[in-house]
C-alpha cells in the first residue's frame, strides 16, 4: 500500500552520475531506500541554499545591525508563541 506522504517520480540523469552515486552509497552499505533518501536530502539542501541566496540578495542593502535586530525580534516572537502554546497544553 503506497504511503500517502510520499510521491513517486521518475528522474533521468547520466550513467556517470548514476554509477558515482551508487558507488558512494554502496561503499556506505546501501540499504533499500537509501537512494531516495539521498536524493530527498540533496534536494532539501539545494532548496535551502537557493532560499538563503535569494534572502541575501533581498537584504543586501540592509545594514547588518538592523538586519540582526529584525532576526532577533522574529526569533523572540516565535519563541514567545511557542512558549504560550506549551503553557496552554500543560
Amino acid at each position: 500500500m503506497p504511503d500517502p506522504e510520499t510521491t513517486r517520480l521518475t528522474i533521468t540523469w547520466s550513467k556517470e552520475t548514476d554509477l558515482a552515486l551508487r558507488s558512494v552509497l554502496g561503499a556506505q552499505g546501501m540499504k533499500k531506500g537509501a537512494l531516495s533518501k539521498f536524493i530527498e536530502e540533496a534536494v532539501r539542501w539545494r532548496v535551502f541554499h537557493q532560499s538563503v541566496g535569494a534572502a541575501r540578495k533581498v537584504f543586501a542593502d540592509v545594514p547588518e545591525d538592523e538586519l540582526q535586530k529584525a532576526i532577533d525580534n522574529a526569533v523572540d516572537a516565535v519563541r514567545a508563541k511557542r512558549y504560550r502554546e506549551r503553557a496552554r497544553r500543560s
